[in-house]
């Protein structure tokens, strides 16, 4: 087995090779910019280590890792739009670098691609490995559509928040995995607990970019400090701020949540210090490390060689243990 490093090397020699520019020049550029962009590849790297924990050759891979890869920041290219998003990993969105109109029409045709890179599978396996990347597509489109309605819903949970970032964030990275499962051949039930190991690790690795969007700066975390505060979204860190505060704290929260004039940084440094007193960000930790054991009990259950998800037991470790 590879070490989850060279699957990266792998992963990114090959995305290298792929040749996404055509005609218009307008609605491909961006496509190559997106994807040029960096980031973790944690979903393709996750789909190329499953395959071989289940004993399976990573190269008959490599395409659906890069249609689950493209999937992805077509994602991304499309919320930048909706959340009004002028960073990503510390450059121009592709909205805000061409306009929303090339974002859309771009976007729209980078998930037709990752249609065709997924689909680069051997026949028997086409129905099964589509059923999955579909549900998987519908249900990060049903996530994205909650977070939109918790901007003007004022009855938001805990709970809804947690089944938002489940579809919106957990189902990606848990379909990387299983299609991994299934490009291997693993039994039905083994592909469902590799399955159940990337939900939580997904949910975890959110949690832990809430934090990071409000308590680290650009330059390290590559986004606008406090974009989750300025657009009022209702994470984890909002729902249990309010849950955790006295009269006084849902008073100031409430003011500062719906004052116009104030800066979005005086309110971003406003919100995060109230949290900060109330113990907000130590809850959430409380969270990621729950939803981290899960997903490790869930790999300790495949019938496996334990040294076998030795590595990615240490991928879901590094995504705890980011700076937060």
């Amino acid at each position: 087995m590879h070490t989850i490093k060279e699957l990266q090397t792998i992963f990114t020699e090959h995305l290298a090779k792929q040749d996404f520019f055509s005609n218009p020049k307008e609605l491909y550029e961006p496509i190559v910019y997106s994807m040029n962009m960096g980031g973790k590849r944690l979903r393709p790297v996750c789909l190329l280590a499953a395959c071989e924990l289940f004993g399976g050759d990573y190269r008959k891979a490599l395409d659906p890792a890069v249609g689950i890869e493209m999937f992805h920041n077509f994602t991304l290219v499309h919320d930048d739009i909706m959340d009004n998003a002028h960073l990503r990993r510390g450059q121009e969105t592709v909205y805000k670098k061409w306009n929303p109109n090339i974002g859309i029409l771009s976007g729209d045709t980078m998930f037709a691609i990752a249609f065709d890179y997924v689909m680069r599978i051997d026949d028997d396996l086409m129905r099964k490995t589509m059923s999955l990347f579909d549900k998987t597509a519908i249900e990060v489109c049903e996530g994205q559509q909650f977070d939109l309605n918790y901007e003007t819903i004022p009855t938001v949970t805990i709970p809804d928040y947690f089944n938002m970032i489940r579809l919106k964030t957990g189902v990606l990275v848990a379909a990387s995995l299983k299609m991994g499962a299934i490009i291997a051949r693993a039994e039905e039930a083994q592909a469902d607990a590799i399955y159940d190991f990337g939900l939580y690790t997904g949910l975890a690795f959110q949690l832990v970019d809430d934090l990071l969007d409000i308590f680290s700066n650009d330059q390290k975390f590559g986004k606008e400090r406090g974009g989750d505060i300025v657009c009022n979204k209702k994470t984890y860190l909002y729902l249990k701020g309010y849950e955790l505060a006295g009269a006084a704290e849902k008073e100031a929260l409430d003011r500062l949540f719906s004052d116009k004039t104030i800066s979005p940084e005086e309110k971003v440094n406003a919100v995060a210090t109230i949290w900060e007193k109330l113990g907000v960000p130590d809850a959430a930790r409380a969270e990621i490390r729950h939803f981290h054991q899960k997903a490790i009990d869930s790999l300790n259950s495949l019938n496996v060689p334990k040294e076998r998800t030795a590595e990615l037991r240490q991928l879901a470790d590094m995504l705890l243990e980011r700076t937060y």
